[in-house]
Protein backbone atom coordinates (compact mmCIF):
# COMPACT_ATOMS: atom_id res chain seq x y z
CA UNK A 1 0.00 0.00 0.00
CA UNK A 2 2.89 2.69 0.59
CA UNK A 3 4.61 1.80 -2.14
CA UNK A 4 1.24 2.48 -4.52
CA UNK A 5 0.96 5.90 -2.55
CA UNK A 6 4.56 6.62 -3.27
CA UNK A 7 4.54 5.89 -7.14
CA UNK A 8 1.52 7.88 -7.14
CA UNK A 9 3.14 11.05 -5.54
CA UNK A 10 6.31 10.48 -7.63
CA UNK A 11 3.86 10.33 -10.74
CA UNK A 12 3.34 14.35 -11.44
CA UNK A 13 7.19 15.04 -10.30
CA UNK A 14 8.16 12.40 -12.99
CA UNK A 15 6.40 14.11 -15.67
CA UNK A 16 7.30 17.30 -14.89
CA UNK A 17 11.23 16.26 -14.91
CA UNK A 18 10.13 14.52 -18.74
CA UNK A 19 8.22 17.53 -20.21
CA UNK A 20 10.85 19.82 -18.92
CA UNK A 21 13.73 17.84 -20.27
CA UNK A 22 11.47 17.46 -23.53
CA UNK A 23 11.31 20.84 -23.25
CA UNK A 24 15.34 21.66 -23.54
CA UNK A 25 16.07 19.19 -26.01
CA UNK A 26 13.43 21.45 -28.16
CA UNK A 27 14.63 24.59 -27.46
CA UNK A 28 18.22 23.41 -28.25
CA UNK A 29 17.32 21.77 -31.48
CA UNK A 30 16.14 25.10 -32.07
CA UNK A 31 19.18 26.85 -31.28
CA UNK A 32 21.36 24.46 -33.25
CA UNK A 33 18.80 25.20 -36.65
CA UNK A 34 18.74 28.81 -36.13
CA UNK A 35 22.88 28.79 -36.39
CA UNK A 36 22.71 26.96 -39.16
CA UNK A 37 20.23 29.05 -40.61
CA UNK A 38 22.23 31.95 -39.76
CA UNK A 39 25.56 30.64 -41.30
CA UNK A 40 23.35 30.19 -44.66
CA UNK A 41 22.55 33.53 -44.85
CA UNK A 42 25.81 35.02 -44.28
CA UNK A 43 26.82 32.90 -47.30
CA UNK A 44 24.14 34.04 -49.42
CA UNK A 45 25.15 37.45 -48.83
CA UNK A 46 28.56 36.75 -49.45
CA UNK A 47 27.47 35.29 -52.90
CA UNK A 48 24.89 37.67 -53.64
CA UNK A 49 25.47 39.75 -56.49
CA UNK A 50 22.40 41.77 -57.90
CA UNK A 51 20.89 44.88 -55.55
CA UNK A 52 18.47 42.54 -55.75
CA UNK A 53 20.08 39.78 -54.17
CA UNK A 54 21.68 41.45 -51.65
CA UNK A 55 18.73 43.30 -50.31
CA UNK A 56 17.28 40.37 -50.07
CA UNK A 57 20.30 38.40 -48.31
CA UNK A 58 21.18 41.75 -45.97
CA UNK A 59 16.95 41.02 -45.04
CA UNK A 60 17.36 37.02 -44.98
CA UNK A 61 20.74 37.92 -42.63
CA UNK A 62 19.01 40.55 -40.08
CA UNK A 63 16.18 37.81 -39.18
CA UNK A 64 18.04 35.08 -38.80
CA UNK A 65 20.46 36.38 -36.36
CA UNK A 66 17.56 38.49 -34.26
CA UNK A 67 15.50 35.03 -34.08
CA UNK A 68 19.19 33.03 -33.19
CA UNK A 69 19.59 36.27 -30.61
CA UNK A 70 16.07 35.76 -29.03
CA UNK A 71 16.29 31.81 -29.09
CA UNK A 72 20.17 32.11 -27.35
CA UNK A 73 18.38 34.59 -24.78
CA UNK A 74 15.78 31.77 -24.33
CA UNK A 75 18.42 29.58 -23.72
CA UNK A 76 20.42 31.34 -20.96
CA UNK A 77 16.90 31.96 -19.36
CA UNK A 78 16.39 28.23 -19.32
CA UNK A 79 19.64 27.68 -18.09
CA UNK A 80 20.58 25.38 -20.72
CA UNK A 81 24.23 25.58 -22.07
CA UNK A 82 26.67 23.68 -24.05
CA UNK A 83 27.81 21.51 -21.20
CA UNK A 84 24.26 20.11 -20.95
CA UNK A 85 23.64 19.63 -24.24
CA UNK A 86 25.29 16.19 -24.19
CA UNK A 87 22.45 15.06 -21.49
CA UNK A 88 20.09 16.60 -23.48
CA UNK A 89 20.55 15.10 -26.41
CA UNK A 90 20.94 11.48 -24.38
CA UNK A 91 17.15 12.32 -22.37
CA UNK A 92 15.87 13.67 -25.80
CA UNK A 93 17.01 10.65 -28.08
CA UNK A 94 16.11 8.33 -25.66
Amino acid sequence: MQLKMLRQWMQPRRQRQERERNEKYELYQEVRKAHADWEIAQTRLDYAVSKDEIDYAIYALEAAEKRYEMLIKAAKQAKLSLIDSDKVMEAGGA
